[in-house]
C-alpha cells in the first residue's frame, strides 16, 4: 500500500460566507469606543482651536497645551513668540500649533491601526470583512504621506520640550512673576508633559533610532541599552497613546475653566 502524500487540487476561489462575519463575541464595541473617544476629541479640539479664547491665564501662568507655543501677544507675561508675524492672526494660534502634535499622532503607527478600523471599517476587527472593494495599502497619495511619522517625531520631542517649560513657568505667580509657588495647575501641567513625553518616546519611530540599522547589538552596548529602555515603553505605546490624549484634553479644560474664572487655580504654597 502506497504512503505517498498526494497534493490537493487548488481551491477555485475564496469561501463564499453571506454572513458578515461568524463571530459570537461583541467584536464592534472595541472599534466603537475608539470611534466614540476620537470622535469626541476631535469635537472638543477643534472647537477650542477656533474658540481662541480662555487659554492663558496671566496670574497663575497656565497655558493650555492646545495653544503651546503661545504665538498670540494675547498671552500676557508667556515668554514665548507673542513677536510672531501679525499674518498669522488670520487664525488662532491654536491652529498653527496643532499642525504639529496633530501630524504626529494621524501618522502614529498605532493610531492609523485605531482610526483605520474604527472610522473606515478597514476592517473594524479581525475575521470580519471591510465595505471596501480593494485595498492598496499605504502605497498610494494621501496614505503614502503617513511616511512622515519619523520626521514628525522629532516635533513631537520638541513640543515635549516647550510643554515642560510651560510647567516650569507655572511656579511662578502675578504680575511680578515671583518664583516658588506651586498649584493645581502646575501638577496638571507636570503631568500632561510626562505623559506626552512618554508617548513620543515610546513611539516606534524613538525605538528605531537607536536599534534600527544595527547588524550586532554587541558592538553597540549603549545603544542596546537604549534601545532595550525604549522596547519596555514601546510595548505601552498604547495605553500612553489613549492617556497621553485624554489628559490633553482635560489639561485644556482646567486652563479654560481657571482662565474664565469658574474657579481659581488652588495654590499648595
Amino acid at each position: 500500500m502506497s504512503t505517498e502524500v498526494q497534493p490537493r487540487a487548488a481551491a477555485a476561489g475564496r469561501v463564499q460566507i453571506a454572513e458578515r462575519t461568524l463571530r459570537q463575541d461583541r467584536w464592534w464595541l472595541q472599534p466603537l469606543i475608539t470611534f466614540a473617544v476620537l470622535g469626541a476629541f476631535v469635537v472638543y479640539s477643534t472647537f477650542r482651536a477656533f474658540w481662541g479664547r480662555y487659554y492663558y491665564d496671566d496670574h497663575s501662568h497656565l497655558l493650555s497645551p492646545l495653544y503651546s507655543p503661545c504665538l498670540s501677544d494675547r498671552c500676557g507675561t508667556a515668554p514665548h513668540f507673542s513677536w510672531f508675524p501679525t499674518w498669522t492672526y488670520i487664525a488662532t494660534p491654536a491652529i498653527w500649533v496643532l499642525i504639529f502634535p496633530l501630524g504626529l499622532r494621524l501618522s502614529c503607527y498605532y493610531y492609523r491601526k485605531a482610526y483605520y478600523r474604527s472610522f473606515w471599517f478597514s476592517p473594524p476587527a479581525c475575521a470580519v470583512s471591510e465595505p471596501h472593494k480593494g485595498y492598496s495599502g499605504e502605497t498610494r497619495f494621501p496614505l503614502v504621506m503617513q511616511n512622515v511619522h519619523r520626521w514628525f517625531f522629532w516635533f513631537g520631542l520638541l513640543f515635549v520640550g516647550i510643554l515642560t517649560f510651560d510647567a516650569v513657568e507655572s511656579f511662578r505667580q502675578g504680575a511680578s512673576g515671583q518664583w516658588g509657588h506651586m498649584g493645581l495647575g502646575s501638577v496638571i501641567l507636570i503631568v500632561d508633559a510626562l505623559l506626552l513625553g512618554l508617548y513620543t518616546i515610546s513611539c516606534h519611530s524613538c525605538r528605531h533610532i537607536f536599534g534600527g540599522r544595527l547588524r550586532n547589538f554587541s558592538k553597540h552596548p549603549v545603544r542596546y541599552r537604549l534601545w532595550s529602555w525604549v522596547t519596555v515603553l514601546n510595548a505601552k505605546h498604547m495605553q500612553f497613546a489613549w492617556v497621553s490624549l485624554v489628559f490633553v484634553a482635560l489639561t485644556d479644560l482646567y486652563v479654560w475653566l481657571v482662565t474664565a474664572n469658574v474657579f481659581s487655580d488652588p495654590r499648595f504654597f
